[in-house]
């Protein structure tokens, strides 16, 4: 159905999809945890199983909705992690920024978003040196306030870059359960899962996935197949 229709608009995820962080978010999660006099170890299958998700809303659920105790551990993670990425702690995919030039190239734009806070965000970015990779990046705030599962970003992208008319020519990447879930109620064209992350081929597929990838390297030859 989509065969015909050229994907101008990519989405892609971060840590996990187009940033390694070599599990530092659940480093940055028992970090939290622990400041908070927590034991972590309630937590963290909860953590694994909603990678993706906002994390500030990854809070409020394991702290019961109660929005103090969930912002407090909030900003004790945001701060963990930024701490682990100042450590030198992430790199890109191999291939990852090769990738987005290359669709970049196809004429393709390319908007990076993620679950983290916009200051997460921007030490990540300004880790790797890629403030200036892409035309666009988005956290949930930006989106007005729900990350993924929701469609919000994938749909925040469309509307702040106008970079294509029909959410079916928008293309989403990434590497978790929720990033499938949020390209697909975007109603995007394409959605493929990365194995470079958080879940694997069965968890990705079952969320809606119709590709799955080694990596996001393989992404721009995947878009070009699907549009011979």
């Amino acid at each position: 159905m989509t065969a015909h229709l050229t994907h101008d608009l990519v989405v892609l995820d971060m840590a996990g999809t187009t940033v390694a962080d070599g599990g530092l978010v659940e480093r940055a999660f028992s970090a939290a945890a622990e400041r908070l006099g927590e034991d972590p170890a309630t937590m963290i299958d909860y953590v694994r199983a909603t990678m993706g998700e906002s994390k500030i809303s990854v809070f409020r659920h394991l702290f019961g909705g109660d929005e103090t105790r969930a912002e407090q551990a909030n900003a004790a993670f945001e701060e963990a992690y930024g701490e682990l990425v100042a450590d030198g702690l992430i790199a890109p995919i191999p291939g990852a920024a090769e990738a987005i030039g290359a669709l970049r190239e196809d004429g393709r734009t390319v908007v990076l978003t993620t679950g983290f806070a916009r200051v997460t965000q921007d030490a990540i970015l300004d880790a790797l040196g890629w403030r200036d990779l892409v035309a666009l990046t988005l956290c949930p705030a930006d989106a007005g306030g729900r990350g993924r599962p929701y469609p919000d970003m994938v749909l925040a992208a469309l509307l702040r870059t106008g970079a294509v008319d029909d959410v079916r020519r928008i293309a989403v990447a990434g590497d978790t359960s929720y990033d499938m879930l949020s390209g697909v109620r975007s109603g995007a064209g394409i959605v493929a899962g990365v194995l470079t992350g958080a879940h694997g081929e069965a968890a990705l597929s079952e969320h809606g996935a119709d590709h799955v990838l080694a990596s996001v390297a393989e992404l721009p030859a995947l878009l070009r197949e699907c549009e011979a």
